[in-house]
């Protein structure tokens, strides 16, 4: 079994509460995990207004499947206005 792992700084610009902030990481999350089947949550940053860590996790047996459900799942989030990505970091483990 293989798991991967994501995690991606978002940036969002011109909000003014933590109440628009949520309803754009939760529109996020739950498109991210209907569309490819991902586990996916809130990490870090749940009390800063304008930026927030989302964590993905992808299990499977090939390590090459997992690594292009990553790639879309950044390119799914790189195509997003509403924020922009930070720092995005991976692994897969075995």
């Amino acid at each position: 079994m293989l798991v991967g792992t994501m995690t991606a700084q978002m940036y969002m610009h011109g909000i003014g509460s933590l109440k628009e902030k949520r309803s754009i990481v939760k529109s996020v999350i739950g498109r991210l995990q209907s569309r490819f089947n991902a586990s996916v949550s809130e990490v870090d940053q749940q009390d800063n207004k304008t930026s927030a860590v989302i964590g993905i996790a992808i299990v499977g047996n090939d390590s090459q499947f997992i690594g292009q459900q990553l790639d879309a799942v950044l390119k799914f989030m790189r195509n997003d206005a509403r924020f922009y990505l930070g720092q995005v970091d991976r692994e897969i483990f075995s």
